[in-house]
């Protein structure tokens, strides 16, 4: 699927219908420049698990977990952008969180592909202009 966003508020609006298809275990790998929208289309998708959109990037936390309190989902939202190397990874605890509680949104998880699971859904983003995005989203066929 191939979508074209008009503004922050369309991206989030679109993550959010995306998010309301999500379970447990699902794997969400983006790849997309800085600035390309990938923590905007996380609060998108937070919002349709509802949780909210209280979504901060994890530039510097490389994982914020964030619980909902209406189900026993948790959307961990991590940044791989300094991951270089699978002991890199392993000190994030990655492995650990891979289980049907959580739902993870990976950052730049072209660092590390060899790693994630088949059935991962992946998400690229191109910033088209300031406002507009193109979204493709492959892997499930949830999002045909």
């Amino acid at each position: 699927m191939k979508v074209v966003t008009n503004s922050p508020e369309e991206t989030i609006e679109f993550a959010e219908s995306i998010g309301k298809k999500l379970k447990g275990g699902d794997v969400v790998a983006y790849t997309g420049g800085l600035g390309a929208g990938k923590t905007t289309f996380t609060r998108g998708l937070s919002i349709g698990l509802g949780i909210g959109d209280m979504v901060t990037s994890p530039t510097f936390a490389l994982v914020n977990e964030y619980r909902s309190n209406s189900s026993n989902i948790t959307l961990c939202h991590f940044d791989m952008y300094r991951i270089t190397n699978l002991p890199d990874l392993e000190t994030t605890g990655f492995y650990d969180y891979m289980n049907d509680s959580n739902i993870l949104a990976v950052e730049w998880s072209e660092n590390i592909s060899d790693v994630l699971p088949d059935n991962t859904i992946y998400i690229k983003i191109k910033r088209l202009s300031d406002s507009q995005r193109e979204i493709e989203i492959n892997g499930d066929e949830r999002f045909e």
